[in-house]
């Protein structure tokens, strides 16, 4: 799953690493989110990203479903460096050539100061592994970032990096990846039905 809505999704700014706590938006998301979730049963695990807004998310989820949430590293955020925090306009303003180049080849790119799409890979590939060898068996919960769900499904899909932009993450949505004897199977992607009905007060 992705965290709720935060403040900086529109206008858009690169959150990265930063400190965003759930909006009042975000925190009815995530209560329909583990509302639909509660309906599954209780999971083996339940693993978050360290940042607050991915934990906030995994609360309601927490209360219904009596599990409780680990940060695993391996789901923080992407490190966008000297741009986080920046809204998208002032960095397509002062850094015009880098900033196209993150949309249209973003494999290609590093964030100064920051990490790259294979930084990003590496360290969601680590975090799965461990996971999946914790957990051989049985559902297990992982609540993360655009970035972060983005960077899983594209080497559970087997698909280059150049594939980033093409894989959408909306808030609160659930993918569903059945990893088993037969291999990989993706059953759902970015699905929000559970959201249907939600607005901005």
């Amino acid at each position: 799953m992705r965290h709720g809505h935060v403040e900086g999704i529109a206008p858009e700014r690169f959150r990265g690493r930063a400190e965003l706590p759930l909006s009042a938006l975000g925190q009815e998301q995530a209560e329909a989110l583990a509302g639909r979730l509660a309906r599954r049963g209780k999971p083996a695990a339940l693993y978050t990203s360290p940042l607050g807004r991915c934990v906030q998310t995994a609360l309601p989820i927490t209360r219904a479903l009596g599990v409780a949430g680990q940060p695993l590293e391996g789901l923080h955020d992407i490190d966008y460096g000297q741009w986080q925090g920046k809204a998208h306009e002032d960095v397509r303003r002062d850094a015009a050539d880098l900033y196209r180049l993150w949309f249209e080849r973003p494999h290609l790119i590093r964030f100064p100061g920051g990490e790259s799409l294979q930084d990003l890979v590496a360290r969601t590939a680590d975090g799965l592994r461990d996971v999946l060898a914790r957990h051989p068996r049985g559902e297990v919960f992982l609540v993360g970032h655009d970035s972060v769900n983005r960077a899983l499904l594209l080497q559970l899909l087997d698909q280059p990096l150049s594939a980033y932009w093409t894989l959408a993450q909306s808030p609160c949505c659930i993918n569903e990846i059945e990893i088993g004897p037969r291999g990989i199977q993706v059953v759902r992607i970015n699905d929000t039905a559970h959201l249907e009905g939600i607005r901005p007060k």
